[in-house]
């Protein structure tokens, strides 16, 4: 009765865990979800409900993607723009506020289609999308140029790394504003703001630069990986401001700091750069030189701000002032970040959010994409990884069975301390502590390799879910996306029937190999004395098959890998302990007739 009761317990808490998971998560750490607008006959904006971010980011509402579209094509056919080419982007920079509002990066496309287009970061204001950067001055007496402002550009200007451009404008009282823009072969663009003083006395500007983006692109923002607003102030990185918090009773515990009721927060310390980020892309402004204030505004209507603010500028007659910021919009390529941070940008590198961990985490990835740079597939390198780890870890593995079979060998002596204290549980574990002692067994020794393997199992999570070097990067067959989910489910038979199981009930092919495997490395295992922990071993490898469906298809490379060539080790040390394998069977045989002579007594 007792074993039944622990088997049904195990059973209630794998279903509670399996189908109260994400709705655990929901609650303790909730996303804000952005209301979706659809266009209603005549124009009219109605509200739908709100849809989840997803992991890249981007509009979600169909409506919204349509008008992005029109929008994009209008703003961008109206002229007065300055191309922008480079390897890393492309686009154009508007000359009414001299505003940088249309790039796309290269060397990303939107979706798995090679087709599909390049990565759009930046797009004009008033467009569904808009992202934008701006820089300028606030005047005090003088006339500054505004966002409505139309800069002047030389003939056939273009930006490239080889040429850069610079805009000017001139206001009535002789002051001469210049904005010179340079770009670099990845994801830089620096932008020098010259203000030269031809006028009969001094005048004083407070030159800044801004980033505004809205939040309806925002990719998910989770307990591990932060999307939002991000900054580096005084050479430490802050992850605590978030678009939203969302309530609920996580943000009690948490250090999350809510934007958008806030309004604006400002970070104390010198601003190192500031700016927002997505999983994979960031837009953020890096100060050159001079001391800056940052700030991060909401706007309202999902709209959000990041300021660059430099201290008041007295400009003498004949003298000039020159402020320098730097842009960066772009994917966070890790090789990029560090070249950047080599070049002066403090910690650019952690814009990546790896979390504590990121001493044991980078080491695996730079491992992994080594291995990829050999064989050109990060699937087979997500293979040739655990390959490698378990290789390092087989010695510990063969301790491991050693210690198995000097447990089974004092079994009979720990019987019949069981025996002879089993109304006294505290004496007979003494007792029990007392034999492993004596006999220089370590009970914890078989869990050891499993133990060694989580840091190895989280950072290959980390690597799948942040760098960007994993996105849409295939494996084979129907596998296009290392960095997704399995795309085949079996509830809807691969695709033919028309729709999406929820994520708890997604099982593809890879998550039945993960279940599979996992079911025969439990089998070649000796038996367990208690037939409860045995029940509880045989129903884990089809709870693990649900909670690791929705994980990045990835990860259940490498745990199916892990699994394979545990059992092939399996197999290898039982050749070479026969007597454990045979003691296991032998146990598991008495225990199969001690049963049935159980039920025959009842009966």
């Amino acid at each position: 009765m007792e074993n039944q009761r622990n088997i049904i317990l195990a059973v209630l808490l794998t279903a509670l865990v399996l189908f109260g998971w994400e709705a655990g998560v929901g609650y303790f750490y909730p996303q804000a979800k952005t209301p979706t607008q659809t266009v209603a006959a005549g124009g009219a904006e109605k509200a739908t409900s709100p849809t989840k971010p997803t992991r890249e980011g981007g509009l979600r509402d169909a409506a919204e993607v349509a008008l992005e579209q029109q929008d994009l094509k209008s703003a961008l056919a109206a002229g007065g723009r300055v191309p922008v080419a480079a390897p890393g982007l492309s686009g154009s920079i508007n000359l009414t506020g001299a505003i940088v509002d249309d790039l796309v990066l290269n060397r990303h496309r939107e979706t798995v289609e090679k087709d599909s287009g390049p990565v759009r970061i930046f797009s004009p204001a008033g467009t569904p999308a808009q992202q934008f950067a701006q820089v300028g001055w606030v005047g005090e007496g003088v006339a500054a140029p505004t966002p409505q402002t139309v800069w002047t550009a030389p003939g056939n200007a273009r930006l490239t790394p080889s040429t850069p451009v610079t805009l000017t404008w001139s206001n009535p009282t002789g002051q001469r504003f210049a904005i010179t823009y340079a770009i670099d072969k990845d994801y830089m663009i620096t932008a020098v703001q010259t203000v030269e003083n031809a006028g009969g006395g001094a005048v004083t500007v407070k030159p800044f630069a801004l980033v505004n983006r809205t939040a309806k692109t925002a990719s998910l923002d989770t307990w591990n990986v932060h999307s939002g607003p991000i900054g580096a102030f005084d050479q430490s990185v802050d992850f605590e401001v978030s678009y939203t918090c969302g309530g609920g009773i996580f943000t009690i515990f948490s250090s999350c700091v809510d934007l958008a009721q806030r309004k604006a927060v400002t970070s104390p310390g010198k601003a190192d750069w500031i700016g927002f980020t997505d999983v994979y892309w960031m837009s953020a402004l890096i100060p050159v030189g001079a001391k800056a204030e940052g700030t991060f505004r909401a706007l309202g209507n999902d709209v959000f701000r990041a300021d660059v603010l430099y201290d008041p500028q007295v400009v003498q007659p004949r003298q000039r002032l020159s402020v320098t910021t730097k842009l960066f919009a772009g994917a966070k390529e890790h090789t990029v970040l560090d070249a950047y941070e080599a070049q002066g940008i403090a910690n650019f590198g952690l814009a990546i959010d790896w979390g504590w961990f990121r001493w044991f985490e980078k080491p695996i990835f730079w491992l992994l994409t080594a291995l990829f740079d050999l064989v050109k597939n990060f699937g087979v390198a997500i293979i040739l990884l655990t390959l490698i780890v378990r290789g390092m870890m087989f010695p510990i593995a063969q301790r491991q069975f050693a210690s198995m079979a000097a447990m089974r060998a004092i079994q009979p002596k720990m019987k019949a301390i069981q025996e002879r204290y089993k109304d006294d549980k505290q004496k007979q574990q003494q007792e029990i502590m007392a034999l492993y002692k004596q006999e220089k067994v370590n009970p914890l020794a078989g869990c050891l390799p499993m133990f060694l393997q989580i840091p190895v199992f989280f950072a290959l999570y980390k690597t799948l879910i942040l760098a960007i070097e994993m996105r849409h990067q295939p494996f084979v067959l129907w596998i296009k996306d290392l960095s997704a989910p399995d795309p085949l489910h079996i509830l809807n038979l691969f695709g033919l029937l028309p729709f999406e199981p929820p994520a708890f009930l997604a099982i593809g092919l890879l998550a039945l190999l993960l279940g599979v495997t996992m079911f025969l490395q439990f089998k070649l295992n000796p038996a367990q004395m208690d037939p409860a922990q045995q029940q509880v071993f045989m129903i884990m490898p089809w709870f693990m098959m649900f909670v690791m469906a929705p994980f990045a298809s990835g990860l259940l490379v490498y745990w199916i890998t892990s699994n394979i060539l545990t059992i092939a080790q399996q197999k290898f040390l039982y050749s070479r302990h026969p007597q454990l394998k045979a003691q296991g069977d032998k146990e598991a045989q008495d225990k199969a007739r001690a049963r049935e002579r159980g039920k025959g007594a009842k009966a």
